[in-house]
């Protein structure tokens, strides 16, 4: 809860402002790079929404931005609000210009835009089970144009674990696999006391669905050689190191994220190859914050510049 909660207190550092824009759409081919083939298959449809940029926001909703303005980004304004994890998972995707990447739980896009901004190119569907957030990330999709033309961004109503056979349809390889995986799956015990606001409760709370069972169906998700990715708590991180080798996936590599120098890790990031033979890696990781609270600047590098993760 205290790694959480440091996170919290700073959100203002990368959402913030607020902006206004054109609306862009874009669709795009996607190649198989990881099977092997070069042909460009099962192109992702235009998202239908009844959103634009131009659509008045209710006044249960605000506009912002994430990395320091470089993208526009619209959130509730009570319940469930965007941390830094999405932010810092996104950093962590080793994807490149037409792969594609499944982000299980999206909220309203943060991970997905974020990524989309250091990699040109890349393509995503998010999956959310909210019906009013997956309205929000499909409006701040829409509300951002990327420059590079074969960048996509869509939406999928969908609970985890059970994600809808029809997606393999969406999925740009022939066998309905994604490139990369990733997700921040809910952790919360659900022993403790539940949240008031049941957005917020859907997306912290492990009541209705632990991380493991989300680990098991995304691996089933992702190509030979993809990657998977998932910010939880450090303490089912053994948990899920094993849910994934008993899943066919490998080349584990663990990054904490230390609140200050010092300090026990209580989130950390856990990466790993579908069929990977690698050794176990425990990574440096990251400090997050100076002894004053401010953000250090290899943090500030991440959030603010939208760079990779140092060291993954």
């Amino acid at each position: 809860m205290q790694a959480r909660y440091d996170m919290a207190c700073s959100r203002s550092f990368f959402l913030r402002g607020k902006a206004t824009g054109a609306c862009s759409r874009r669709t795009t081919n996607w190649n198989d790079h990881m099977s092997g083939s070069r042909k460009a298959v099962n192109p992702l449809q235009s998202l239908k929404t009844s959103l634009n940029s131009t659509s008045p926001l209710s006044e249960k909703e605000r506009d912002g931005t994430l990395l320091n303005g470089r993208l526009r980004y619209t959130q509730f304004r009570q319940g469930y609000r965007t941390g830094l994890e999405p932010v810092l998972m996104a950093a962590a995707i080793p994807a490149r210009a037409e792969e594609t990447v499944l982000e299980a739980g999206c909220g309203a896009g943060a991970g997905l835009l974020c990524l989309a901004a250091r990699v040109p190119g890349v393509s995503g569907i998010g999956l959310e089970a909210d019906t009013d957030t997956v309205e929000l990330a499909a409006h701040n999709f829409l509300n951002n144009p990327f420059s590079d033309s074969r960048t996509s961004l869509s939406v999928v109503q969908a609970t985890l674990p059970a994600i809808p056979s029809t997606l393999r349809a969406r999925a740009p390889t022939a066998n309905g696999r994604f490139h990369h995986v990733m997700a921040n799956p809910p952790w919360h015990s659900a022993h403790g006391t539940p949240s008031p606001d049941e957005r917020r409760r859907l997306a912290l709370s492990a009541e209705n669905s632990d991380p493991q069972a989300w680990i098991r169906a995304l691996t089933r998700w992702v190509l030979p050689g993809g990657t998977l990715t998932f910010i939880i708590s450090a303490a089912i991180a053994d948990r899920a190191c094993q849910t994934l080798l008993e899943n066919s996936c490998g080349s584990i590599q663990l990054y904490p994220f230390w609140p200050k120098q010092g300090r026990e890790a209580k989130l950390v990031l856990i990466q790993a190859i579908h069929g990977g033979k690698g050794i176990f890696r425990l990574r440096p990781g990251l400090i997050l914050h100076e002894e004053d609270g401010r953000f250090t600047d290899a943090a500030e590098r991440v959030l603010r510049l939208g760079e990779a993760l140092p060291g993954s």
